[in-house]
């Protein structure tokens, strides 16, 4: 059988011939056929120990190398798919294996174009959330210290093969791929005039408004609020803080303002700093960028040879202050918040012997001021903008020192000077004769501050009515009776209550005699915190009694405008996260009060009851 299937497909004499060679073979010699099976044996055995000896170092090396790194083989699959060099990052264990501790997955994209195409991997690595209340506890990618935590550099199948370390901080990771969760952490600031201040800022602000200290003691035992003990030809620049920006130059100082230059002249090889160029701009509002832009620019050179430099052409004998009246000045608030109280922060402790030189000059705001200004210098103010001629003086501060939002930190401050002292100086300038509210008072003086526009009252007559039913003196003052500012400080000062809808006229409380009562009433919207920021808060240093009322939705004028089932009623803070110019038009640009007079008569009977 196993015959017919092997010659099935031959017949005749091809059969017959292929019969023959195969019979032919079989009687070949035998010794020629043993020489030539041993010579081929003999290449194969040696073709045999030169593979062998060359996959064998090969087969160690991979075993080892798996064997020290479980990961190796998934490497190098990811190695073989980007083309490119990867990265293993190891935790420290004792860090990430706690029990009960949170973890955050951060992605790290890996990306290279290659003949125009891109190709890109991931790697999902978990690490531990930043914990500040452990902050000694941080984990970091790699450990140059103990030896526990490394970095392992693949090098790629075709790519290069060049190797690196990076140390990363792990909070600085979080922070830059989920920021979001530092501003959960924030205080809304960025909801009302006076508090649009951005965190997220260049230079963190090393002086908070919470028990500060000043940075220059830091520095050669220089202390910029007393410039008498600044020594001689020296420049002391701040742009540590929050809100200003602010240089001291003791020495022969001159002033450009045709170029916006301040010259410190002196020997160069005296000059012990690194740094002979320094950028100002002279307004307390550094974190409000389209403001600031604005703002002229001052710039200050050191140590420049007095033959170098411009010859004087006016020489004072008292130090200079420089700053802004532009930005938002023309508000009543920011104009206090923003200037004046900085400038006399900065300026009170030469006792009015010092020459003010303002930029972005506002001669109607200068002139609205002057009595405050009098009381802060004896010398008439230099324009800047208009003033060609060189002038010269012993000592210069570019900028204004600003603590904090309409308020004094007292041990900050030059001389220990407070709000207590800034109420003072007011007092003396409008001539206002009452500096206590007395207890006693059978028709206390309230006056009404109301608005036209937006975040008015709706229904004035019947909160008018009601005030006086319960027992007050009621004073009306809108925009037109607060134009005047001598008088009307003199109107404010004899008034025992102040009530007003959240707005910059609340800012008149400056003038309210002391123990006297602000009350603020607070638009929908949830702006609760920043209006005690504006107000609250400096009620507290100025002496001042405060109280607020939110009002109820039934209250706002909104409910004409809008659903009940919107946003705006039922998830306000959503309309603060769309920025400030949502929050602006919903709920300061387009919002009245119609007071409940039935609940808000309580509030008044309670501040009545306060001053009896």
């Amino acid at each position: 059988m196993s015959s017919n299937t092997s010659y099935h497909h031959c017949s005749g004499a091809l059969c017959k011939r292929s019969k023959e060679n195969k019979d032919a073979n079989m009687k070949s010699p035998k010794g020629i056929a043993g020489r030539i099976e041993a010579r081929k044996l003999g290449k194969f055995r040696i073709l045999a120990i030169v593979l062998g000896c060359l996959l064998l170092p090969i087969f160690f090396v991979g075993v080892i190398k798996l064997s020290l790194d479980p990961l190796a083989v998934l490497k190098l699959q990811l190695s073989l798919r980007t083309n490119i060099k990867i990265r293993v990052v190891e935790e420290d264990a004792r860090f990430s294996n706690e029990p009960n501790h949170e973890r955050t997955l951060i992605p790290i994209i890996v990306e290279e174009k290659e003949d125009n195409v891109l190709v890109t991997d991931a790697a999902i690595i978990n690490l531990p959330i930043f914990n500040e209340e452990k902050e000694s506890e941080r984990a970091k990618f790699v450990s140059n210290s103990d030896k526990e935590e490394e970095i392992t550099d693949i090098k790629s199948s075709i790519g290069n093969s060049n190797k690196e370390e990076q140390i990363v901080d792990i909070k600085s990771i979080i922070e830059d791929v989920e920021p979001h969760v530092a501003e959960e952490k924030e205080e809304p600031h960025d909801t009302m005039e006076g508090i649009r201040e951005e965190e997220s800022m260049e230079s963190r602000s090393i002086i908070e408004d919470v028990e500060p200290h000043d940075v220059e003691e830091k520095e050669e035992s220089h202390d910029t609020t007393e410039g008498d003990k600044l020594p001689k030809s020296k420049i002391v620049c701040d742009f540590s803080q929050r809100r200003s920006d602010t240089c001291v130059m003791n020495g022969d100082v001159r002033v450009l303002s045709q170029i916006s230059t301040i010259i410190l002249a002196g020997n160069p090889q005296l000059d012990t700093s690194r740094q002979n160029l320094w950028k100002v701009r002279p307004y307390a509002r550094k974190w409000e960028q389209p403001v600031m832009e604005k703002i002229k620019e001052l710039t200050l050179k050191g140590h420049i040879r007095p033959e170098e430099s411009p010859k004087c052409s006016i020489n004072h004998t008292v130090p200079a202050i420089v700053f802004s009246t532009g930005g938002f000045l023309g508000n009543f608030f920011h104009d206090f918040t923003d200037v004046l109280v900085p400038l006399f922060i900065t300026s009170r402790q030469y006792n009015r012997e010092v020459q003010f030189l303002v930029t972005n000059f506002n001669s109607r705001w200068i002139k609205k001021y002057q009595p405050i200004l009098a009381r802060l210098s004896h010398y008439e103010i230099i324009n800047l903008d208009r003033e060609k001629r060189v002038h010269c003086f012993p000592k210069a501060h570019a900028g204004l020192l600003s603590h904090k939002e309409f308020g004094i930190y007292a041990r900050k401050s030059p001389n220990g000077h407070s709000m207590t002292d800034f109420r003072e100086l007011l007092r003396e300038s409008f001539s206002l004769s009452r500096k206590s509210v007395s207890f006693g008072t059978k028709k206390p003086r309230l006056v009404i501050l109301y608005r036209k526009g937006s975040r008015t009252f709706m229904n004035k007559k019947e909160v008018v009515s009601m005030a006086r039913r319960l027992g007050y003196k009621v004073i009306l003052a809108g925009p037109e009776e607060t134009r005047n500012l001598p008088r009307f400080a003199r109107t404010v000062n004899s008034c025992d209550v102040m009530m007003g809808i959240h707005g910059a006229g609340l800012a008149n409380m400056i003038f309210l005699p002391d123990n006297a009562t602000l009350l603020q009433i607070v638009p929908w919207g949830g702006l609760g915190y920043a209006c005690r920021h504006d107000f609250g808060d400096p009620a507290s240093d100025m002496g001042i009694k405060y109280l607020e009322y939110d009002i109820k939705e039934e209250e706002s004028s909104l409910i004409y405008q809008y659903p009940r089932d919107h946003p705006v009623f039922t998830d306000p803070l959503s309309i603060h996260k769309q920025g400030w110019n949502a929050l602006w038009s919903v709920f300061l640009n387009r919002q009245n009060v119609n007071l409940d007079c039935r609940r808000f008569r309580g509030v008044l009977q309670e501040v009545l009851r306060s001053l009896r």
